[in-house]
């Protein structure tokens, strides 16, 4: 049995969802289990929607989602003309909370209301899939994954989840071999839609795959597997064809796109490789990720734009060790919030982190009754792991350094332009 998740571009216009089709019905006589992301930038759109019901604009977020509806209706009706209108229901779901008024933090209605992208591109490509005789079972991952209620970042129940995996996904395969769920989201124990963090669907995928003992899983991307930097902003990009688990760990925590940061710890587990392939070109064998050491491996690039640079100075040159340290992170732990880079000096941390602007406040409104605090934004975080003085040189040029922190493989540099 094979694992594969396809991403939002791989179906964000009905060409594509053909040729999803068309790479399904290769594997035909297999069994698979398929996750598909939200359709194109269906998470950012729904983000707006989040975003306008959650600063009291109702109507505006109503206005917003109903451009989304149209928009799967249209997909649906090209896609299969005889489709009755099975999105319904995951419409409703949405509408009735829009319809009501926020009383509770942000993160929760955003994964109320982001989940939906998902269960809308499955309902859509699975009934797509029927109509042209690939038979598959579409299934609710939410009535699967179990998690708690840390919305956005919620943490997988892995008792009750494989217990699930083992009643309501093991038997379907006795009657169908294809099974077509969602990626990124899950469910509380009270029902509530929670989501695992962006580009989550990856890490869903290797929770299927470590619990049915897949032979393999693999991830489907607009590009030939994994380079050593993003291509969209280095046209030089390479293709690394060959990666170890533990190399490819380093990059996601480091922020590499390419891969959700804990996708590989449920794979490794079980030496299940990882494939990366594109597919625009199926036909290619793309990426493959083991325990096998691979060595000589060119710079790995990973850039992060919008973050912030927060200074926390002691208020009466007390050093900032120890107690005072381990309230700051005891805040971060608070505000759910992970600095991508930090360095102590006697009286002062640094700390960078992504730019959520409600959280970057709240912490520096809470971190303000400890230290004297200083925020700096519109900053660069520059990662370069196997790092060479020449590619150093390369990627600062014209811009100044605010702070560096280097080990024997890995350069961290945060920029600002000149």
């Amino acid at each position: 049995m094979k694992v594969f998740k396809f991403g939002g571009a791989s179906i964000n216009s009905i060409e594509r969802i053909e040729n999803v089709a068309a790479i399904i019905q290769s594997f035909s006589g297999q069994k698979l289990l398929i996750i598909i992301s939200a359709m194109g930038k269906t998470t950012n759109a729904l983000e707006k929607v989040a975003e306008a019901f959650f600063a009291g604009n109702k109507e505006t977020a109503l206005q917003l989602f109903h451009e989304i509806k149209k928009e799967h209706l249209t997909i649906l009706a090209q896609l299969n003309p005889a489709a009755t209108n099975i999105l319904n229901d995951l419409f409703t779901e949405v509408e009735w909370l829009l319809h009501d008024k926020p009383v509770r933090q942000y993160d929760y209605y955003y994964d109320q209301i982001v989940c939906c992208g998902e269960l809308l591109s499955t309902a859509i490509v699975s009934n797509y899939l029927n109509s042209i005789d690939i038979k598959n079972n579409w299934i609710d991952v939410r009535d699967i994954v179990r998690t708690d209620d840390n919305f956005r970042e919620a943490v997988v129940d892995w008792n009750f989840t494989q217990q699930k995996i083992q009643e309501d996904i093991v038997p379907v395969f006795t009657a169908t071999s294809i099974i077509l769920t969602q990626g990124f989201i899950g469910a509380t124990d009270e029902n509530e839609s929670t989501t695992l963090g962006r580009e989550g669907s990856d890490y869903t995928a290797a929770i299927f795959a470590n619990m049915l003992d897949a032979e393999s899983q693999t991830i489907w991307k607009d590009v030939e597997g994994v380079m050593n930097a993003d291509p969209k902003l280095f046209a030089d990009a390479q293709f690394i064809a060959a990666l170890s688990y533990t190399e490819v760990i380093e990059m996601a925590y480091y922020g590499a796109q390419v891969i959700h940061p804990k996708t590989i710890k449920p794979l490794q587990n079980k030496s299940i490789p990882l494939h990366v392939r594109c597919f625009l070109n199926p036909a290619s064998p793309g990426t493959i990720i083991s325990n096998l050491p691979v060595h000589h491996l060119p710079p790995v690039i990973v850039l992060k734009t919008n973050q912030v640079l927060m200074q926390f100075n002691s208020k009466d040159f007390s050093f900032v060790e120890d107690m005072l340290v381990n309230k700051l992170h005891q805040l971060f732990v608070e505000i759910k919030i992970r600095p991508n880079l930090s360095q102590n000096g006697a009286i002062r941390l640094y700390c960078c982190l992504d730019n959520w602007p409600e959280k970057i406040e709240k912490l520096a409104l809470a971190a303000s009754e400890l230290f004297d605090v200083q925020v700096e934004k519109d900053v660069v975080l520059l990662t370069i792991r196997h790092y060479t003085e020449a590619i150093v040189a390369e990627l600062t040029v014209n811009k100044t350094e605010l702070l560096s922190q280097k080990t024997k493989e890995t350069l961290q540099i945060l920029l600002k332009n000149n």
